[in-house]
């Protein structure tokens, strides 16, 4: 009899520790996948900041290129100008002076140089300036976007680990971790109204 009560209550001692060791396991899993999801939303907000930075970064240095592509279009366009005028001023009062030879012979020449400065201004306005402003609006579409995917990358994560902490049975282990609901990236008030960028 003692032999037989002996082999029961092993059995009860291994029953009980089976289902100790798989209770252990079982909040040990729950435990390495919150940590695993706190992580995750971690990172993904790491990467939101990451974008937030590279267009903090991309964005002044991108105006400053614009804009000084089409100042020295500005630039450009009044030195030929300038040029013009002081071309058309001296063919006017050499005109003057001159016989009709020597006259004709200038003339030619002004004639040559104020005909190469019209094609210089006619084929140049459109060259640099306006592929700077739609580079600079495709890089800033490209930003956005970039920040727009990562923002829905940790929504993603956020919800992940939200879910994982309010079902039972990992909500009592998250419970007695001191885990709470993470927040959702949210758009700032008034930020719904369209900014403008200017020059």
């Amino acid at each position: 009899m003692a032999k037989k009560g002996m082999k029961t209550s092993t059995k009860w001692l291994i029953g009980i520790g089976i289902v100790v060791l798989v209770l252990i396991l079982w909040w040990v899993g729950i435990y390495n996948s919150l940590i695993r999801l706190d992580e995750s939303v971690d990172t993904q907000w790491a990467q939101v900041e990451n974008q937030f930075q590279r267009r903090a970064d991309l964005i002044p240095n991108l105006i400053a290129t614009v804009e000084g592509a089409r100042d020295f279009e500005a630039d450009t366009h009044a030195d030929i100008a300038e040029l013009r005028t002081q071309a058309t001023q001296i063919k006017q009062s050499l005109g003057s002076g001159l016989n009709p030879t020597a006259l004709n012979e200038v003339g030619g020449q002004m004639d040559s140089v104020l005909s190469g400065l019209n094609i210089v201004v006619e084929a140049y306005p459109d060259l640099k300036a306006t592929e700077n402003f739609l580079a600079m609006q495709s890089q800033l579409e490209g930003t956005e976007n970039r920040i727009s995917t990562e923002r829905g990358r940790y929504n993603d994560a956020v919800k992940s680990f939200n879910i994982k902490i309010k079902r039972i049975p990992s909500k009592w282990v998250a419970n007695s971790l001191g885990y709470t609901e993470k927040e959702f990236f949210e758009a700032d008030e008034g930020s719904e109204i369209v900014p403008t960028v200017e020059f």
